[in-house]
């Protein structure tokens, strides 16, 4: 009977990653579990252990923003663990929103509009 556990496909779908994210990324963590063996040739995982690893390095923590409020790159930044720095350089890539107030020296962005910018981010951290 093979072991029970997850392959890399199966850890992707329940994810919502890619395979190739989970196979040339995620797996190449130094803290990504061992397999606990195979299911056919694929090497399958304890799903305890990969979630433990994506948590604590992958997994990006949810910003509180008002979704009413308008923020500042600044203030965004401080909320989510980005840095204000990547936020104009997304804005000017077209990789973030354009800002929902233009009016003053400071562009702002509604916290919807940042919350919606965030979902489509990837997380990354490194063990500190």
């Amino acid at each position: 009977m093979p072991p029970a556990g997850e392959t890399l496909r199966e850890i992707a779908a329940r994810h919502g990653r890619s395979e190739k994210t989970i196979q040339n990324v995620w797996a190449r963590h130094p803290e990504w579990p061992a397999p606990l063996g195979k299911r056919g040739q694929a090497y399958v995982y304890d799903p305890a252990a990969i979630d433990r690893v994506v948590a604590a390095h992958f997994a990006r923590p949810v910003a509180e923003l008002e979704p009413r409020r308008l923020y500042t790159a600044t203030e965004i930044a401080t909320a989510t663990g980005l840095k204000a720095a990547t936020i104009r350089a997304d804005v000017s890539k077209g990789r973030w929103p354009a800002a929902d107030d233009t009016a003053g020296r400071a562009h702002r962005w509604y916290g919807s509009t940042a919350l919606k910018a965030l979902q489509g981010r990837r997380g990354y951290r490194s063990a500190e």
